[in-house]
């Protein structure tokens, strides 16, 4: 595996070989969370000028080699600046209407009557100067699903999906997510965070979630990982009977959260794709699907969500008209 790399979408146009007009997207989850379940940012926001220099590059030769003539898509990872691709599609993508309405420019129409050999006006697309963002996120059916992980990977889970705009990305994050019916918490959280490296990476979420008054309850090795870090006033949540009771052990964990009113669940798993669902990170998000607890699984995903919070809660959400955005 490559791993903690970004994974960053081009959908675009080409007729005869030459590129005619595109849109470059990046996903908020690392790639290993298939394109129809990411948490998709257009323009992308955090993208290197040579990296777009080099996605660029890459799109017109295997435009030109492929004598693309329609739409296409090409999916491709980065880290440490190093390009590669993860799969090219010839055909029009799920975000490609995505991007033509953010852009406010037809790219399916394009792509048809380049296709039909009828003339065609390419649409100047001026992205630095673009002043909102869209995030499309998608929605989930696990509620439906009996015994299923909620976990996200390289299979498609997501029924459908929504796109919000503004022209900042916490605002735009927020407004997508409340758009998915994501319920808020209140006043109880429950981290619990499998590897260290996951646990150091969400230290400074967790004290500012402390500072927005929330109380923060922590599983057994969690709590202790950051009370070493000197993060005060965390409360513990006893699983340490996941290997010794399981059965008794859980059910007197399930009374707890019942007892302690948790609203959100923040669990990031040592091992995303291990298939046994009777571990208790798997028992813990199915209890939240079945409970209508919030839950969140994807680190990434997590930090811009309580930045997001933050803002949200200090701050009103900028309320505008599609058309007030795009100044049509």
């Amino acid at each position: 595996f490559i791993t903690e790399a970004k994974e960053i979408e081009i959908d675009a146009v080409a007729a005869d070989g030459v590129l005619i007009n595109y849109g470059i997207s990046e996903h908020l989850e690392n790639a290993g969370t298939h394109s129809g379940d990411a948490t998709i940012l257009f323009p992308a926001q955090k993208i290197y000028l040579e990296t777009i220099k080099r996605i660029k590059k890459i799109t017109k030769s295997i435009a030109k080699t492929l004598n693309i003539s329609g739409p296409f898509n090409i999916q491709f990872m980065s880290r440490e600046n190093e390009i590669k691709v993860i799969e090219c599609n010839l055909r029009a993508s799920r975000s490609m209407p995505f991007i033509s309405k953010t852009l406010n420019c037809n790219l399916i129409e394009l792509a048809t009557n380049i296709m039909i050999k009828r003339k065609f006006v390419k649409q100047p697309i001026d992205i630095e100067n673009i002043e909102y963002v869209c995030i499309k996120m998608p929605l989930f059916s696990f509620n439906r699903l009996n015994n299923v992980d909620p976990l996200l990977g390289v299979d498609m889970a997501s029924t459908g999906e929504i796109a919000c705009y503004s022209r900042s990305v916490k605002d735009a994050f927020m407004k997508s997510l409340l758009s998915t019916n994501f319920k808020l918490p209140k006043k109880n959280i429950l981290v619990t965070i499998g590897s260290n490296e996951l646990k150091y990476e969400f230290r400074d979420s967790i004290r500012l979630l402390k500072k927005l008054n929330y109380n923060i309850y922590c599983t057994n090795g969690t709590y202790d990982f950051y009370k070493n870090l000197g993060i005060k006033d965390l409360q513990l949540m006893d699983n340490s009977f996941s290997v010794i009771e399981p059965v008794e052990g859980w059910n007197n964990f399930k009374s707890n959260l019942e007892k302690n009113n948790i609203e959100l669940v923040i669990n990031f798993p040592n091992n995303k794709y291990c298939s046994n669902n009777n571990t208790f990170g798997s028992k813990l998000r199915r209890y939240c699907i079945d409970n209508g607890i919030s839950l969140l699984t994807n680190i990434k995903f997590t930090k811009l969500f309580v930045l997001s919070l933050e803002k949200y809660l200090t701050k009103k959400n900028e309320i505008l008209s599609y058309k007030e955005y795009t100044k049509l």
